[in-house]
């Protein structure tokens, strides 16, 4: 090999060899996105060979796949019953709004008039999106700009740790904005509106009303899918 390849391999400089993903991380990744986006819905029943079969691969990625999916809570596997799509119980759901209760009020208290121009811009090109999606009542699109709007309200802190709990939360929260959605279309609308107020306020620098507005958002959630 040439010395010069060589060596943009070991620094990372255009030409070198990049990472391959591995079979067993893509597979993971494509069937939790399908749970996620709900087109396998709890109580779905999954099978090795149908998997596979979806995703072009050999039946080795996906077994690997389907059991970092089971110690995440996505699936549950029993010999008798197979594979099935897992719910997320009533205690989930109240655990992971109260978990986030406490996580975005306390962000938008330190956020308030915090924003830089270049934050302000991209949280509100992502509500822009999220109009637009709205109207084109488009659900897909709505359930990833949703959670990313959240996301973005914690990498604007700059928190590592609140980031990384965000992040650990995404997947469930992701569940649950589609279950939501999915039930109820209008409620794309209405949460729009309130993710609006809610950086308006931010922009105004008034922490206790986004964190007021934050809760109520939430609270909304909550009810929504408890009473259900």
């Amino acid at each position: 090999m040439p010395r010069a390849a060589r060596d943009g391999r070991r620094s990372g400089r255009p030409g070198a060899a990049k990472p391959r993903t591995l079979l067993k991380d893509q597979a993971y990744q494509q069937i939790k996105s399908l749970i996620t986006t709900g087109e396998y819905p709890p109580g779905t029943f999954l099978s090795e060979n149908m998997l596979a079969t979806r995703l072009g691969m050999s039946k080795t990625p996906v077994r690997s796949a389907i059991e970092r999916l089971e110690a995440a809570g996505f699936l549950v596997v029993s010999p008798q019953q197979g594979i099935l799509v897992s719910g997320l119980s009533l205690d989930e759901i109240i655990d992971h709004f109260e978990i986030r209760a406490a996580l975005e009020t306390f962000l938008m208290r330190r956020l308030a008039g915090r924003l830089t121009g270049e934050q302000i811009e991209k949280l509100r090109a992502n509500l822009a999106e999220q109009a637009a999606a709205a109207e084109a009542g488009d659900l897909v699109l709505y359930q990833r700009l949703d959670p990313e709007l959240h996301q973005l309200f914690c990498e604007s802190l700059g928190n590592r740790e609140i980031t990384t709990a965000m992040l650990r939360l995404q997947d469930k929260l992701h569940r649950i904005i589609t279950r939501v959605i999915q039930t109820n279309p209008d409620r794309m609308v209405s949460s729009l509106r309130e993710h609006e107020a809610i950086l308006e306020a931010l922009v105004e620098g008034d922490g206790e009303e986004a964190a007021k507005r934050m809760e109520e958002h939430l609270e909304r959630g909550r009810r929504y899918l408890v009473s259900r």
